[in-house]
């Protein structure tokens, strides 16, 4: 195992990855204003555990393989734009729906009841078919993994650090978007709430889909 004084960087460079606004920030934040606070945790579940696929695939090497074949990488990034394009007009249907007075009266009283599955799922997939993910665990971790202990071990470990930094970051923003529900749940506001999540994340989508990374 890696020494103490090489740990620290890897667990700065965590906290500031997890601390960086993106696409799990705007999925957790968007489905704790719809189903509540437990609706943004469990959603921050799922992006967490695909950290674990992601560094059991780099200790294996598989992610090198996806990296150095062109048309599974060019495959995997227009998956992930695919879903995250489909995430946003999700919630620009909300849009289009509470101007047709369908979420008018559940919004003046309580948050969207969605399934945990469903958040879980949104989370899980989120994370696992975003392949600047890949990139990141391919260049990041080997950094901090000594080839002559269990390199698989020390890839879970690390793995499992980022899940603690980012569950409580993304915790804390579920609670806080539930904190100023009230503001939330104005019909109008809720509406723009989703119109401008949903174009960030269709704008996102567009942007990975044309990338060239």
């Amino acid at each position: 195992m890696a020494e103490l004084s090489t740990w620290l960087p890897a667990i700065l460079a965590l906290t500031l990855l997890s601390l960086s606004p993106g696409v799990d920030t705007l999925l957790t934040v968007r489905n704790a204003a719809r189903s509540g606070v437990a609706g943004g945790v469990i959603t921050s579940f799922g992006i967490c555990c695909g950290l674990f696929a992601h560094a059991l695939l780099s200790s294996l090497g598989i992610s090198v393989v996806v990296l150095q074949s062109a048309w599974l990488f060019e495959g995997l990034r227009l998956a992930g734009a695919g879903y995250l394009i489909w995430l946003g007009w999700g919630s620009l249907r909300q849009v289009r729906n509470s101007r047709n007075g369908q979420l008018a009266a559940v919004a003046e009283t309580r948050p969207a009841q969605i399934s945990g599955w469903r958040c879980w799922r949104e989370g899980l997939l989120s994370n696992l078919l975003n392949p600047k993910t890949i990139i990141f665990y391919m260049a990041f971790l080997p950094q901090f993994v000594d080839p002559e202990g269990n390199v698989l071990l020390q890839s879970l470990v690390l793995a499992a650090v980022h899940f603690v930094i980012a569950m409580t970051w993304q915790s804390l923003l579920a609670i806080l978007t539930c904190r100023v529900q009230g503001w939330v749940r104005m019909p109008r506001l809720r509406a723009l709430c989703h119109g401008m999540t949903g174009l960030v994340m269709i704008g996102l989508g567009l942007r990975l889909a044309m990338a060239r990374l």
